[in-house]
């Protein structure tokens, strides 16, 4: 298979561009074959060196003694609930993020075939139904995203029970079959909170976090809850609940004083970390909703490395790639991977990101 990828731009230029075969999604998790979790293929970019095709399972070897890994805390939550327009029309909502004045970002989308589809157009001055007489009521757009409307939810209980009695995990086309929410838990989830699952650390099992540990790997968390995904092309990532605490602060700190790498499991925990930064560039205590965006125009200040999934081009998530791995060495690895078949998307492989030696 050959690559498609757009010729590099310079940096603040437009994401990587590429055609992503739909033979390369993953559409059920490995378990589904009787795999374990961790039987993903991990490809390693180490500047622009020859990326090494490898897999999870010998991630210990690429890694260091007094690296420090950050992981991302938040559980994911059946954030799907059914629901009807006021002319009958059978929706599916997604609920993305609370904002700060208790309204929430939701996405309202199109039942087709079994699965769900865009409208193009958010549900401002709509009224949804919901299950268990909740009510959903469209006040305004995002910004200018046709996906996402602001709007308030009527509920009969709290959010969370709530979701446990009527909602289900938030799924695509490209995963055809439903999974329970434990398969969408991460081995380091204790706060739930985000729509969608924390995908980079689905692979990552209790035997293979041992492994790090016994080898010198430190292992910290943060907690970033994510929104819906479905608005990446062309879009900037919209605020999101965040906390960084003062340990994990300090242990950063620390790592980088010590000359250890900071390699942050998933763009979540980049986004998270990377908004826990003092004037002077340095770690602090903080939480509340980030509007971070890293981008090689903004780059990290903190992270050193990344291991994340592999995403779809020109989304958001390529910017914060390049703006830690550099143009020419994420064009060598999607090349690499687009050739090898290496899977996308959530259930999929994954690729570790080293600076240059």
């Amino acid at each position: 298979m050959t690559a498609a990828l757009a010729t590099p731009a310079v940096d603040g230029g437009e994401p990587l561009d590429f055609h992503l075969p739909p033979a390369l999604e993953a559409h059920e998790p490995p378990e589904a074959s009787g795999r374990p979790r961790e039987d993903v293929r991990l490809l390693v970019s180490v500047g622009t060196e020859e990326p090494i095709d490898t897999g999870l399972g010998h991630l210990p070897q690429h890694l260091r003694a007094g690296d420090l890994l950050i992981v991302n805390t938040s559980a994911t939550v059946p954030a799907a609930l059914d629901g009807h327009r006021a002319d009958g029309e059978a929706v599916a909502v997604h609920l993305s993020t609370p904002l700060r004045d208790g309204r929430w970002l939701v996405e309202v989308r199109r039942r087709v075939d079994g699965t769900t589809e865009p409208y193009g157009r958010t549900m401002a001055g709509e009224v949804v139904s919901l299950p268990g007489g909740g009510q959903l009521d469209g006040i305004e757009p995002w910004m200018s995203s046709n996906r996402l409307t602001v709007a308030e939810l009527r509920l009969p209980i709290p959010l969370l029970p709530y979701l446990a009695r009527f909602g289900h995990p938030i799924r695509y086309q490209h995963v055809p079959v439903p999974w329970p929410i434990a398969t969408y838990q991460t081995v380091f989830a204790d706060r739930p909170g985000s729509a969608e699952m924390p995908s980079a650390s689905r692979p990552f099992t209790g035997e293979l976090v041992a492994r790090l540990v016994s080898t010198g790997i430190g292992i910290v968390p943060v907690t970033l809850h994510t929104g819906v995904s479905s608005l990446e092309d062309h879009e900037d990532p919209y605020p999101e609940r965040f906390d960084v605490s003062q340990d994990t602060a300090d242990r950063v700190g620390d790592t980088r004083a010590r000359g250890g790498r900071v390699i942050a499991l998933g763009t979540t925990a980049v986004r998270a970390i990377e908004s826990a930064v003092d004037a002077d560039g340095r770690p602090v205590a903080a939480s509340g909703w980030t509007d971070r965006v890293i981008s090689p125009t903004a780059p990290p200040v903190l992270v050193d490395g990344l291991i994340t999934g592999w995403h779809e081009p020109r989304s958001s998530h390529l910017r914060m790639l390049e703006a830690i791995a550099g143009r020419p060495a994420l064009a060598l690895a999607y090349d690499r991977a687009l050739g090898a078949g290496y899977r996308w998307h959530e259930f999929g492989d994954l690729h570790l990101i080293l600076p240059a030696r």
